[in-house]
C-alpha cells in the first residue's frame, strides 16, 4: 500500500530544493540590481503587451477571447522575466522548478476552489456563452456583463448593484443570454368576460398591440386564445421587442396600457375573480 506524503514532508523537500538552488556565489549589488531591473521591466512590459494584444485582437475576435489572450501573454512575460532574474543571480533553475513543483502540489490541494474557478474562467472565455455588454441571467441574478475574469464574472444589475459570481458557479448553471439573438419575445396574458364576442376581442387586442410603442413588426405579434378560466376567457398577447431588460419592462408596460385602453373603448370587460358561496341549511 502506497502512503500519501505528509504536509511536513512536502515542506521539507521544498525547502531542501530551494537551499540547493540559492547558493550565494559572491553576489554583489550589480547582480541584485540587474535582477530587479529585469523583473520590473518584465512586469511593466507585460502590461503593455496585454494592452496592445487586447487592442489589436478585439477588432478581429470576441472581446472576452482577446482579453484572455492578453492576460495569458502577460503571465508568460512575467514568468520569463522571473526566470531571467533568477538566472542573473546565479540561481540554479532546475532545483527551483523542482521546489515549485512540490509546492504546487501542496497548493493544488489547499486552493482547489480557486483553481476550479480559474479553469472555469478560462473555459468561459473560450466557449463564449456571453461576452462583454451582454445581458444575462444566472442563478436569479440578471444584469449586464461588465467583466469576465479568470475567477469571477462581474454583472451590473438594473438596480445599480455589482454582482461578482464565481466562474465555476456560472459554468455549472443555466445561463440565459437575453441579448445574443438581437430580439426578445414577451407574453402578456389578458382575460375577457364570458359572453364576449371572441373574434371582436381578438381584433381589439391586435389593434392595441400594433399601436404600442416598442413592438417590432417582424417577427409578427400573435393574439391567441389560451383557454377558459374560472372567471374569464383567457388570451395571450405575444410580441417581439429589443432584447434589453429595460426594453422588456418598458414595452410590456406600453402594451398593457394599450390593451386596457382599447378594451375599455370597445366596451369589453376584463373580469376579476369571483366566488359563489352556497349556504347550506342549518
Amino acid at each position: 500500500m502506497v502512503s500519501r506524503p505528509q504536509q511536513s514532508d512536502v515542506d521539507t523537500d521544498a525547502i531542501s530544493e530551494l537551499s540547493d538552488a540559492l547558493s550565494d556565489g559572491g553576489l554583489g549589488p550589480w547582480d541584485w540590481g540587474t535582477a530587479a531591473i529585469v523583473l520590473v521591466v518584465g512586469i511593466i512590459g507585460s502590461r503593455f503587451v496585454k494592452f496592445g494584444t487586447v487592442k489589436v485582437l478585439q477588432r478581429r475576435l470576441d472581446q472576452a477571447l482577446a482579453v484572455l489572450i492578453g492576460r495569458l501573454s502577460s503571465y508568460a512575460i512575467v514568468t520569463v522575466a522571473f526566470v531571467y532574474a533568477l538566472d542573473s543571480l546565479g540561481v540554479a533553475i532546475g532545483p527551483v522548478l523542482g521546489a515549485l513543483g512540490i509546492v504546487g502540489i501542496a497548493l493544488a490541494f489547499a486552493l482547489r476552489d480557486i483553481l476550479e474557478n480559474f479553469v472555469a474562467g478560462i473555459l468561459l472565455q473560450l466557449q463564449r456563452p456571453f461576452t462583454y455588454g451582454d445581458q444575462i441571467s444566472v442563478n436569479e441574478h440578471e444584469g449586464t456583463v461588465r467583466d469576465i475574469g479568470t475567477r469571477l464574472v462581474t454583472v451590473v444589475t438594473p438596480d445599480g448593484e455589482t454582482i461578482k459570481i464565481p466562474s465555476a458557479t456560472v459554468i455549472k448553471s443555466d445561463v440565459n443570454n437575453y441579448t445574443e439573438q438581437g430580439l426578445r419575445r414577451t407574453t402578456l396574458p389578458v382575460g375577457v368576460a364570458y359572453g364576449t364576442d371572441l373574434l371582436r376581442a381578438q381584433e381589439v387586442l391586435s389593434s392595441a398591440v400594433m399601436s404600442a410603442e416598442g413592438v417590432v413588426d417582424s417577427p409578427a405579434y400573435e393574439v391567441l386564445l389560451d383557454g377558459f378560466g374560472e372567471s374569464s376567457i383567457d388570451f395571450v398577447v405575444r410580441f417581439w421587442h429589443l432584447p434589453t431588460i429595460a426594453d422588456y419592462w418598458q414595452v410590456k408596460s406600453n402594451v398593457a396600457f394599450a390593451v386596457d385602453r382599447a378594451l375599455a373603448e370597445a366596451g369589453i370587460t376584463i373580469p376579476f375573480p369571483q366566488r359563489t358561496v352556497w349556504w347550506g341549511d342549518e
